[in-house]
């Protein structure tokens, strides 16, 4: 089951929203879905989130290696 999502107001300059809204047609995603995409791969790249593993599970044993769960030898 999924986690529950954490909803709170953002206020953003209108020329920023634009610009994600053509940003978010563009991957076809909405501005809401966009928007978390992005602060989620800069919080992955800043070392604040764990990086996604297989099918989208966070690494961890046997998560980094092959589909069968056997870890890699690199």
């Amino acid at each position: 089951m999924a986690e529950p999502r954490k909803n709170f107001a953002l206020r953003l300059n209108p020329e920023l929203h634009a610009a994600l809204e053509r940003w978010a047609a563009d991957d076809l995603r909405s501005v809401n879905a966009q928007i978390e995409y992005l602060l989620t791969e800069a919080a992955r790249k800043a070392g604040r989130l764990r990086p996604r593993g297989v099918f989208g599970r966070p690494d961890g044993p046997g998560t980094a290696g092959d589909v069968h769960g056997e870890a890699s030898d690199s």
